[in-house]
């Protein structure tokens, strides 16, 4: 399809909506792009910033504060992008820098903020200081700004310690020396194109304050953080002594997540963000054994926000979700910090296909479940995670309803984790197929020359275009619920919650004059009438004094 015209900027009021906002991110709606499968505006089948930038009417219509860009960084694309080979530079694939400069521009015009993706624990292998740090060989001042170490074994033949990495395999690769030898190892956490830096090196910290200025200077508002538990590792690089680490991760402190010497980093990083008006913010993605540890980086003087992996990862179950959303609570209130709540993103199963599928799979799932359960579910859980105090996140598509596409064929694949022996599951790639626009077309909107991963046959039933004024949509759904968040005092910002008496199954606080209740068992309940119907994911029968709420629905009410 050919793409829409550009966006005339906003009205004057808008601007001023995003330059003097107090304290937005506190109570903000962030959007997920996932640039190569968002909107393509060339027809070479990726999705580009040009692409997003003709889009941002329809972001701004939905009633987002903020769009939140995966990497668009020059790459490889070893790992789409999370292997970054020049952190000033935007990749061809998606355009140029002055593509960058336009989208922030009109995102500002428009009334929306823009956060960028930073990638600091490890970089490219192609990477200019690492290729400096091969061609250099053992001993040079640049290998120290990476972690070589010698193999251990009679030969240097074994790697320097047990560390495993995320995506399977072990976390070291030994180098070809400059004379063709076989000689040190390096670490990498992730794939072995994603050699990790050693921030013990001064001039690593240099760089990412000089990369931060950069794209702050640009004009973006704000960073999430890639790993941002990683960067610094346990002194000596101790072995773990286990053979199979991926099961300990999120339950334990380990010698290379979650080390207390990531916190003077960000110390560091937050005083040049305070530096420049318009309440820039960093948000942090870090995997953590409890939400008590995710609040260490968010201290006052830290980061502003970090994902809520726990709540993600937490069934269809009230007992459950009332346990994780007290937790957060909690832990965030001492630190004055918001709570942040997020159902799906790039790395995760859609939570239409998580939650269509019995509970205990995980967070990546290749079974597509009931998805009209699924669907049901999904609906409720939105209207419950934005009725929560806090920000909250929505991943591209997910306001339409998708499910993950878990069919692929393997030979489109493109999830490294998919080519290694073990690790992550690989299956990342169903969450990442670009989303429908239209009802036809070659890739149903998305643009003139197909898409980078195949869309299913169907998907056009799920578009925009199909879900635009249609009443009872998951579309509609989700602008409605963003508008009367927005609208509604009780709503948005917030360290706490009034639980109500309610029947087993049954989730219902209350904030001010305002009520949810969220019913997570397969059979309709009755309840007190709360007041006046809000909004609701499902159809409710109310009576004078009592409402019928359908099973896995979540109700709003409000007595004012």
């Amino acid at each position: 399809m050919s793409q829409q015209p550009s966006a005339a900027p906003a009205p004057t009021s808008a601007v001023a909506t995003v330059s003097e906002r107090h304290d937005w991110w506190r109570d903000a709606v962030i959007y997920q792009v996932y640039p190569r499968s968002f909107a393509d505006s060339n027809g070479d089948g990726m999705g580009d910033l040009e692409g997003v930038r003709t889009r941002l009417p329809y972001l701004r219509d939905l009633g987002v504060d903020a769009v939140w860009l995966s990497p668009f960084y020059a790459s490889p694309q070893a790992d789409a992008g999370y292997d970054v080979a020049d952190y000033r530079a935007v990749d061809p694939m998606f355009g140029t820098l002055l593509d960058a400069d336009a989208l922030i521009r009109d995102a500002h015009a428009l009334g929306l903020r823009i956060i960028v993706d930073l990638v600091p624990n490890h970089s490219s292998d192609q990477y200019e200081w690492f290729k400096r740090a091969l061609a250099e060989g053992p001993g040079s001042p640049s290998r120290d700004r990476y972690h070589f170490r010698p193999g251990k074994g009679k030969n240097g033949e074994l790697p320097p310690n047990d560390w495993e990495s995320i995506f399977g395999g072990p976390a070291w690769t030994r180098v070809t020396e400059p004379d063709g030898t076989p000689g040190e190892w390096y670490l990498h956490l992730f794939a072995p194109e994603q050699p990790d830096f050693n921030w013990e090196h001064p001039a690593v910290g240099d760089e990412f304050r000089s990369i931060l200025r950069f794209w702050l200077d640009m004009g973006v508002d704000g960073f999430r953080i890639d790993v941002a538990h990683g960067m610094v590792k346990a002194e000596g690089l101790p072995d773990l002594g286990s053979h199979e680490q991926l099961k300990l991760l999120g339950n334990d402190v380990m010698p290379f997540f979650d080390q207390d010497g990531v916190h003077a980093i960000y110390r560091q990083w937050r005083r040049i963000l305070d530096e420049y008006s318009g309440e820039r913010i960093f948000v942090a993605e870090a995997w953590t054994p409890t939400v008590e540890r995710t609040a260490n980086y968010v201290r006052p003087d830290e980061l502003h926000q970090a994902f809520n992996f726990q709540y993600l990862g937490t069934h269809w179950d009230a007992g459950e979700l009332r346990t994780v959303i007290d937790r957060t609570l909690d832990a965030m209130r001492p630190v004055g910090a918001p709570a942040t709540w997020v159902l799906s993103n790039h790395d995760v199963t859609r939570h239409a296909t998580r939650f269509a599928n019995p509970a205990g799979l995980g967070t990546q799932i290749r079974l597509a479940g009931d998805r009209e359960l699924g669907l049901r579910r999904a609906r409720a859980a939105t209207l419950l995670m934005l009725a929560l105090p806090g920000s909250a996140y929505v991943y591209q598509g997910e306001e339409l309803g998708l499910p993950d596409v878990v069919d692929l064929p393997d030979e489109v694949r493109q999830d490294p984790a998919y080519f290694r022996g073990a690790g992550q599951d690989g299956f990342r790639d169903g969450c990442r197929v670009p989303i429908p626009w239209t009802r036809e077309g070659s890739s149903y909107g998305f643009g003139d020359g197909g898409s980078w991963l195949p869309q299913p046959a169907g998907w056009g039933e799920l578009s925009v275009e199909a879900q635009t004024g249609e009443p009872g949509s998951t579309l509609e759904l989700y602008r409605e619920a963003l508008a009367v968040r927005r609208s509604t005092a009780d709503l948005g910002a917030g360290d706490a919650v009034e639980w109500l008496r309610a029947p087993e199954g049954v989730v219902a606080f209350r904030r001010g004059d305002f009520v949810c209740v969220a019913n997570t068992t397969g059979e309709s309940v009755a309840l007190p009438a709360y007041g006046r119907v809000l909004l609701a994911s499902g159809e409710v029968t109310e009576t004078a004094d009592e409402a019928k709420v359908p099973a896995d629905t979540t109700v709003w009410w409000t007595r004012a």
